[in-house]
């Protein structure tokens, strides 16, 4: 149907009502709705249809450079994102946080391009430029005009080989770093909870350790540190270069092989698979600081998509914690903050796409007058019920399509798009896997979705962590418990 002809019935039912009785008002705006709930469906599906995504072309060069190209011709303008395959989870005890301080000094400069000169090329050409440093990988991006992507890849080039890393900018640019994590973590309650319930959750799995590092770590790093692991793991055979936005797939790998391909490859070392050990019973981590209001965080550690790549039960999890917390009408806001007023937070959360086994966590605020252990317990209430009683068909859609909904939307942006295919890549799953995975996700039963709650959310499985206003201690010790 043309947008014009939904325009044209919008009209004539308005008119319908203004003639109708008042009492008939509501009945009409109901009918309305439903009409255009139908029509907006219609449409949204056509609109699908005529913009199917587009492939993602695939191309390695000779020095093992992986190259991912999307073409995006809606605006004008192109992201580039190199990611290298490294971070925290790479790190031995006594260098903790290396990856982050790393990405920090890759804007420092290089014999061609000094310190500050990188931003300041990008800026000056209208563009943005950033990184980022996670567990898995290590990123960096431009958002530039389409006909800027010869200097992107420059630049990228220079300092994938070139990087000065000198011990003045070192010197400097760690105290940055050591201010960073002050801010984020130590002077910050929430930030400390939760890298003390990794740190608990994970005994042995890389994941047991901050990305920004431990803080004895930071003190003591060295630059030869860091040129170390410059030199080990910025090669082009453990990047992959994406590339969204106004492009023709061939012009971009022309323009890699110029800027990319002399690059020489080195040999990166082979990561171990890492297996936690088996739980023993509930972990407890209480945390005292200078906080306004206590908090929660309850976790249980289950498979990404990565760490099980044939298993329908990343999928699952994705759908139990869209029914425990996907928007306002789910079940934790719904029942824990509006209707039993138990918390002023509550929210779960779980990201299938992480390279080993992930944490399914629970957050939350205790509302003023109850206490962390109500707030626990009704946490555990919520996860009872879904292993008893399986979600009926209306909300398991209902929540299938919003999370549907949410990762497509995702993908409206050239940088989302990127942002999407590196990380896929940079886990060693297909950069396409998040299309594909909307069918499975759709796939998902209600038997499932409480098979994962049984197996996962079990009480010898839990870790949990409390923050404790200092305020609170120690008339509170007793409510907290």
């Amino acid at each position: 149907m043309k947008h014009s002809s939904l325009y044209i019935l919008i009209i004539f039912l308005l008119e319908i009502m203004i003639t109708k009785q008042t009492h008939r008002l509501t009945a009409a705006l109901r009918w309305i709705c439903l009409i255009l709930l139908g029509l907006t469906a219609h449409i949204a599906q056509a609109d699908n249809t005529r913009n199917a995504p587009s492939p993602i072309h695939q191309y390695t060069l000779k020095n093992g450079l992986k190259l991912l190209v999307k073409e995006d011709h809606r605006s004008p303008a192109i992201v580039t994102m190199i990611w290298y395959k490294v971070g925290s989870a790479y790190e031995p005890l006594g260098i903790t946080g290396i990856s982050h301080a790393l990405e920090h000094m890759m804007f420092k400069g290089t014999p061609r391009y000094p310190a500050g000169q990188f931003s300041k090329i990008i800026a000056e050409n209208g563009g943005e430029e950033n990184a980022f440093t996670s567990q898995d990988y290590t990123a960096y991006f431009e958002k530039l005009d389409r006909s800027l992507l010869p200097l992107a890849f420059k630049l990228e080039a220079d300092r994938m080989q070139n990087l000065s890393l000198k011990a003045e900018e070192y010197n400097k640019e760690i105290q940055v770093v050591r201010e960073e994590r002050h801010m984020r973590v130590d002077d910050n309650p929430q930030g400390l909870t939760f890298e003390r319930f990794l740190a608990a959750a994970f005994l042995s799995t890389p994941y047991h350790n901050p990305t920004i590092g431990w803080p004895d770590d930071l003190n003591n790093m060295k630059i030869e540190d860091l040129r170390q692991w410059y030199h080990t793991w910025y090669v082009p055979n453990n990047a992959t270069l994406v590339v969204v936005g106004d492009v023709k797939p061939e012009n971009v790998l022309a323009e890699a092989q110029k800027a990319f391909e002399k690059i020489p490859s080195r040999s990166v070392p082979i990561t171990k698979p890492h297996k936690e050990p088996s739980e023993l019973g509930a972990r407890k981590v209480k945390v005292n600081a200078p906080a306004k209001i206590p908090s929660l965080i309850m976790g249980y550690i289950v498979p990404s998509r990565a760490s099980k790549p044939d298993s329908w039960k990343p999928y699952a999890l994705t759908v139990l914690s869209g029914i425990l917390s996907s928007g306002e009408s789910s079940r934790l806001p719904s029942n824990l903050i509006r209707e039993k007023q138990i918390a002023s937070q509550a929210e779960a959360y779980y990201d299938m796409y992480s390279l080993f086994n992930t944490p399914f966590m629970f957050f939350g605020s205790p509302s003023k007058d109850h206490s962390l252990k109500a707030l626990k317990e009704a946490f555990q209430k919520e996860i009872q019920l879904l292993q008893e009683k399986p979600v009926s068909s209306g909300e398991l859609e209902k929540i299938k399509n919003q999370i549907i909904a949410q990762q497509i939307y995702s993908r409206d942006s050239a940088y989302e798009q990127a942002l999407e295919i590196g990380l896929l890549a940079s886990i060693g799953l297909p950069p396409d896997s998040a299309e594909k995975d909307v069918e499975k996700i759709q796939a998902v039963t209600a038997a499932q979705v409480q098979a994962v709650a049984k197996e996962y959310l079990a009480p010898n499985r839990l870790t949990t962590a409390m923050l404790i206003p200092q305020s609170l201690q120690p008339e509170s010790k007793e409510k907290t418990r």
